[in-house]
């Protein structure tokens, strides 16, 4: 392969990777490319074997797609040259679009702009090899005119936020708690797996914004990784004013930028909340009150207390039992000092179990019309 030099670059960028992600010796990889190199197939080598080959040597769990780069030209035509009418949103890496590519397939696509890099290649194709029913998927990327587009499957019922406690001129939704617990189960199942892999995925940015529902509301997280694009990002200290999105980063992160998968655990714990209360966590829990709901669930003793905060939309859908254990899982995810926090694997076996007694025991779901559980119906509007 010396004559090579396409080839030269792609083992390079294999074994930049792998060491990064703690996989040391260039046996494997001769012993991986020798039977391509007899085969002659020389095209596209880092694309398809950069992202599964190396993923596979680290223990993530793969499906057979490998991550597709795309053409800007591709892009473009999927989103009408990004055409305001199909601007969805902006986060953090960019504006994200809505786009139709020409096989049929909705996606989301963000958008920035940013030079050349391979490290982008690498990350994007890391991150695309993550598969899990509880994930939004990576599907590829995009690099051309100093511009960097990361390509997503389109999840079309959106955020939980959105139906949660409205945003814009989109209202609130009536959630019943099974149907949140069942949220919470997804979305923490599709951290738990982030967690599994070796080595460990941290988030670093969950909350309830990035926890979509598709066309079977189905949680999924959405940004897994997403951080490892934006480099350093400062963030406010504990005597700031915290804001929507700083309220979910652990006291160790927002003091040390210390991020592990304890404060993932957090930051889960904020969700869970908002879940429960239908609030965004940042705000008052009275008008009296000087803390925002994090803290004044942090510094209250009695769980009858914190009962107050419950979402008066859910009615009688709950058993007094089912509650409170999920309020306790909740403040136990709220726990200043990470150590004290549970697992993401616990909190999947709790939530799990809660749901599966809630199941079972609850038959009358409050007044009004029946309970709708399948598909689009899932969420009701509140009137």
């Amino acid at each position: 392969m010396n004559g090579n030099t396409d080839v030269n670059e792609s083992c390079s960028n294999i074994r930049r990777c792998c060491r990064s992600r703690g996989i040391g010796g260039d046996s494997w990889l001769a012993y991986m490319v020798l039977p391509i190199s007899q085969t002659g197939c020389f095209k596209n080598i880092r694309d398809r074997i950069f992202g599964s080959l190396c993923s596979r040597h680290i223990g993530v769990q793969l499906s057979l797609r490998e991550a597709r780069r795309f053409e800007l030209r591709e892009l473009s035509l999927a989103t009408k040259n990004f055409s305001d009418r199909n601007l969805i949103g902006e986060g953090k890496f960019g504006e994200v679009y809505k786009g139709l590519l020409q096989d049929g397939m909705l996606v989301a696509i963000k958008k920035r702009a940013g030079a050349p890099s391979q490290e982008f290649i690498d990350e994007a194709c890391y991150l695309s090899s993550i598969q899990h029913r509880n994930l939004v998927t990576l599907l590829g990327y995009c690099q051309e005119n100093n511009q960097q587009f990361l390509v997503y499957e389109y999840i079309p019922n959106g955020s939980v936020s959105i139906h949660l406690y409205g945003v814009g001129q989109v209202s609130a939704q009536k959630i019943e708690f099974k149907h949140r617990l069942s949220i919470a189960l997804g979305a923490a199942k599709g951290l738990a797996h982030l967690h599994s892999l070796s080595p460990r995925l941290v988030h670093k940015d969950f909350k309830t914004a990035n926890v979509l529902v598709d066309e079977n509301f189905i949680a999924k997280v959405a940004d897994a990784g997403l951080r490892n694009f934006l480099g350093r990002i400062d963030v406010a200290g504990p005597s700031s004013q915290v804001t929507a999105d700083e309220i979910f980063l652990a006291p160790e992160v927002r003091e040390f930028r210390r991020f592990s998968e304890k404060s993932d655990v957090y930051s889960f714990g904020v969700f869970l909340l908002e879940l429960v209360s239908g609030r965004e966590a940042s705000e008052l829990p009275s008008s009296n009150s000087t803390e925002n709901l994090v803290e004044w669930v942090q510094n209250s003793h009695d769980y009858s207390n914190i009962s107050s905060s419950i979402d008066s939309r859910l009615g009688s859908s709950f058993t007094a039992e089912g509650m409170e254990e999920f309020i306790r899982l909740t403040v136990r995810c709220l726990e200043p000092s990470s150590e004290r926090r549970p697992t993401m694997s616990y909190v999947v076996a709790e939530l799990d179990r809660i749901l599966d007694k809630e199941m079972s025991l609850t038959t009358v779901m409050g007044e009004g019309s029946p309970t709708v559980t399948l598909g689009s119906q899932l969420f009701r509007a509140t009137k």
